[in-house]
């Protein structure tokens, strides 16, 4: 999938107002309308103009594109970072919401039908302020212990001028034992004021957690790598294994392969019931560093009739 300057199609700076943008989009939907452009490619380029002022022409997408245009170049290959859109407040309704527009993949692998969703909410709440939404991140620590933590937001808006700016906010929140990624915090008020005398809307928190240089989760199940030597595989062994609760005695059973499994029982993020916790065994070798270490391989290479490749002849 190729990076999309939207700037670029566009024709406006990245520092552009609100104005400019809009002018250059009528500018060039007026050039490309299908109905009256004789230019060969005017559809596909109506299409694309179309699509860069949905992004642009709203602070909130504007600002998710901003963090990461920055660093790709048009006709890149391009995949969404991990997490890229953690932070930003966004208003009106769930941002995974399917709009379903005619966008490229592009678009969809940012926004997933986002542009455009906030606004109808916009329209219609009359009684109640507007529900916001944000995705955060934490550490799996936090699931497993709960926590209070200070989260700082950023809502995109639009200055005097018409020039893209962000407004931040921190809040204190309690971070609950046993939430998973994914799972959705109410803060309720937390949303946009209403306009009259309603309630202010509610601000809804996406968890996600923090990249760990060893464990990861999938909904309450929670995986490490293990590294073990070939003889702990081979004859087995008690060796000490950590888990997010803290270090644990595991017996790695004679005859073990690498990729196996061992479940460690209701230790993975709390619940009822709780999720377990994986270690997938990974054959670590020794590095034939020294004459004694070569002799050592020398001697497995001598004593084992051993073809690790039996089998996939033909």
């Amino acid at each position: 999938m190729e990076f999309k300057d939207y700037y670029a199609v566009l024709g406006v700076e990245r520092t552009a107002t609100e104005d400019e943008i809009k002018r250059a989009y009528k500018k060039l939907a007026r050039k490309f309308h299908p109905d009256v452009s004789k230019e060969a490619n005017a559809e596909a380029r109506f299409k694309e103009v179309g699509e860069a002022y949905k992004v642009l022409k709203d602070p909130e997408t504007r600002a998710a594109y901003d963090r990461v245009g920055n660093q790709w170049k048009p006709g890149q290959d391009f995949q969404p970072p991990p997490d890229w859109d953690a932070g930003f407040e966004f208003s009106g309704g769930d941002p995974g919401g399917a709009n379903g527009g005619n966008f490229s993949d592009f678009f969809e692998s940012l926004f997933g039908g986002r542009a455009g969703h906030a606004q109808t909410h916009r329209q219609n709440a009359h009684a109640q302020g507007q529900d916001h939404h944000a995705k955060v991140l934490i550490d799996l620590q936090d699931a497993y212990q709960g926590a209070q933590r200070s989260i700082s937001l950023q809502m995109p808006m639009l200055d005097a001028d018409g020039r893209l700016v962000t407004r931040e906010r921190t809040l204190n929140v309690s971070i609950p034992k046993g939430v998973r990624e994914g799972q959705h915090l109410r803060l309720a008020g937390q949303g946009e004021p209403a306009l009259g005398e309603g309630p202010a809307g509610n601000l809804y928190l996406e968890i996600a957690f923090r990249p760990h240089p060893h464990f990861r989760a999938d909904g309450r199940e929670v995986y490490f790598d293990l590294p073990i030597s070939p003889w702990e595989a081979a004859l087995g062994a008690s060796v000490t294994a950590p888990t997010p609760a803290g270090p644990v005695q595991l017996s790695i059973p004679s005859g073990s392969a690498a990729g196996r499994k061992l479940r460690l029982k209701g230790k993975g993020i709390p619940g009822d019931p709780p999720g377990d916790l994986y270690a997938v065994l990974i054959i670590a070798l020794p590095p034939a560093d020294t004459e004694v270490a070569k002799d050592a391989y020398r001697a497995m290479q001598t004593a084992f009739d051993f073809n690790p490749r039996a089998g996939m002849e033909g």
